[in-house]
């Protein structure tokens, strides 16, 4: 794939996995494994407000194509098909839930050098269609999406934004939900955190003036340990433990409550995902 400026999708990505990845209200077990032939296949059990809830997926790569299943026990089928550099720097992405037919979709995206473009058609009888554009360079960035409706003629999303890489940094600001709102994010390595990072984000909403200021930081104890942490302006104190128990293994463990009101229960956490 072309190193070019990537796709708008990747605008303030890292920052936003940093403040949002990993962090469970609810206990969550994955169990993944992977055969000579190439076959992965990951199943997954977690627990919510007293439910249980789990999938089981399995992925085939071959050369460069990758084809993947997963059945949930709501009696979903998820299919899709990806195929990369067919033309050369485009990948193409084939998916459908079944039983509901209406859910294919399909999308390609090209990657050049100062460009990056995505298109998106559900494959039904009215589908919406999202387009994605930027240009620029592996530094700086510039791009927007949006998607149409053509049941009804209108657009139900535009965005915009910038980006701005560095090797030890990552700026970003996207004006959102067709110009009501913006979101401006921040994110530094330091060799203090022993490669972890510290991430500031700041969102506003025009219609009813509410601000949002979320500050974290990611730490790494060593090389099987990571310890990450948020906190936002209205209270909101986030925590994760996670630790490699064996290659590709991990125990996560993290918890959140608001600090402004001690009396109300913490949520926690627990996720267990293993690799053999």
């Amino acid at each position: 794939m072309s190193k070019g400026p990537g796709l708008f999708s990747d605008f303030g990505k890292k920052a936003k996995d940093l403040l949002t990845r990993d962090y469970l209200s609810d206990q969550k077990i994955s169990i993944s494994s992977f055969t000579d032939s190439g076959v992965a296949l990951t199943s997954n059990v977690v627990e919510k407000g007293g439910l249980s809830s789990g999938d089981v997926a399995a992925e085939y790569k071959h050369k460069n194509a990758t084809v993947g299943f997963k059945v949930d026990t709501e009696s979903n089928v998820i299919t899709t098909v990806s195929v990369t550099d067919y033309p050369s720097s485009t990948k193409s992405i084939a998916s459908v839930k079944l039983p509901d037919f209406n859910s294919g979709k399909l999308e390609v995206q090209h990657f050049h050098h100062h460009a990056g473009v995505t298109a998106a058609l559900g494959l039904n009888k009215s589908p919406s269609i999202d387009f994605s554009a930027t240009v620029g360079t592996p530094t700086i960035a510039f791009g927007a999406e949006a998607s149409y409706l053509t049941s009804t003629g209108d657009f139900s999303k535009y965005n915009a934004g910038v980006s701005l890489t560095r090797p030890d940094s990552n700026a970003s600001a996207i004006l959102a939900d067709k110009g009501d709102s913006i979101r401006v994010s921040y994110l530094h390595h330091l060799e203090q955190l022993n490669g972890g990072a510290v991430v500031a984000e700041i969102s506003r909403r025009f219609s009813t003036n509410e601000n949002t200021l979320t500050v974290g930081c990611s730490y790494v104890v060593d090389s099987t340990t990571l310890l990450k942490a948020k906190l936002n302006n209205h209270g909101d104190l986030g925590a994760l433990l996670q630790h490699e128990i064996k290659p590709k293994s991990f125990l996560t463990v993290s918890g959140s409550f608001d600090t402004k009101a001690f009396q109300k229960t913490p949520k926690f956490g627990v996720g267990l995902s293993l690799k053999p």
